[in-house]
């Protein structure tokens, strides 16, 4: 498809291919007639929890084979708990029913924090991801809050629109600020919530649904209690260039091996403080290509 100088609509179907002309069909009903696409309010893909999930007894037996340590405790004690756990600026492995389908974390494999906290971009990224301290995170938000927050008014459950941060939470710069280059500018706190908002005040956005996830949501919904912000800063589940982690065992080593804080694997709270030496060994961060 092109456009022409007269807004014309050029399109043309691989030979034989069903799927495209039915695609170039529905381009040219919307772009050339004029007329608005329709979607189904619900999502069918009901949040793309696809991946496998681990029993109680699993999620045990993978633990003690690490001779972890670690305490079970229902929902209503966990939330609590980890509302005030990560107030206090600390980072959560969040590892919770089935394993996401696709390219990003969505509140299946997660790694959480404050995105309130001045530090929480800069320590998530050089003790946890091993990259660039400047890297931005997404922001997963209570759907029903993310106007509260974004210059956004439509769901965005797979994390794939971008939208401003709303420009009262916004900080602007000085005109000194504004000469700075470099690391010094990047370094900016640029809003009230500094560990998701990208330089150009933009962040790229997971509203989370009660109907698809609903302990991501009640996890949100905690913090927000106890805190009053319906945000969290979200990233995978894994180190630079690593995959995501998909098992207890996955959950447990990557946690070992990074500073991460804590670790919640469905009903299990694991605090790093309270776990039995880990032989520390980088040759592990030679299996995978760095991006």
């Amino acid at each position: 498809m092109r456009e022409g100088p007269f807004k014309e609509v050029w399109i043309q179907p691989a030979a034989g291919d069903a799927g495209g002309a039915l695609g170039a069909a529905s381009i040219a009903w919307h772009q050339l007639e004029n007329k608005p696409r329709y979607v189904n309010g619900a999502d069918s893909m009901q949040g793309s929890y696809l991946g496998p999930s681990y029993d109680s007894e699993e999620t045990q037996g993978q633990l003690d084979e690490f001779n972890a340590v670690y305490r079970q405790v229902d929902d209503e004690e966990l939330f609590s708990a980890l509302a005030d756990i990560l107030a206090a600026e600390n980072v959560v492995g969040w590892f919770n029913g089935r394993m996401e389908f696709g390219p990003r974390a969505l509140g299946g494999r997660s790694i959480v924090g404050d995105p309130r906290s001045i530090k929480m971009q800069s320590v998530m990224n050089l003790k946890i991801k091993y990259r660039e301290s400047f890297r931005p995170f997404a922001p997963s938000v209570i759907a029903e809050r993310v106007s509260d927050y974004f210059e956004l008014d439509s769901p965005s459950p797979y994390m794939l629109l971008v939208a401003p941060v709303r420009e009262s939470l916004r900080i602007p710069m000085t005109d000194e600020q504004k000469n700075l280059f470099g690391i010094e500018k990047l370094n900016l706190k640029r809003s009230e919530l500094p560990a998701i908002t990208h330089v150009d005040y933009s962040a790229r956005v997971q509203t989370v649904h009660l109907e698809t996830n609903p302990r991501y949501y009640a996890l949100l919904k905690a913090f927000e209690a106890k805190t009053g912000c319906g945000v969290l800063v979200n990233t995978s589940f894994n180190v630079r260039g690593e995959p995501i982690v998909a098992s207890p065992e996955d959950a447990y080593r990557c946690f070992m091996r990074t500073d991460m804080d804590y670790l919640v694997i469905d009903g299990f709270l694991l605090d790093k403080k309270d776990q039995p030496h880990w032989e520390c060994d980088d040759s592990w961060k030679d299996e995978f290509e760095l991006d």
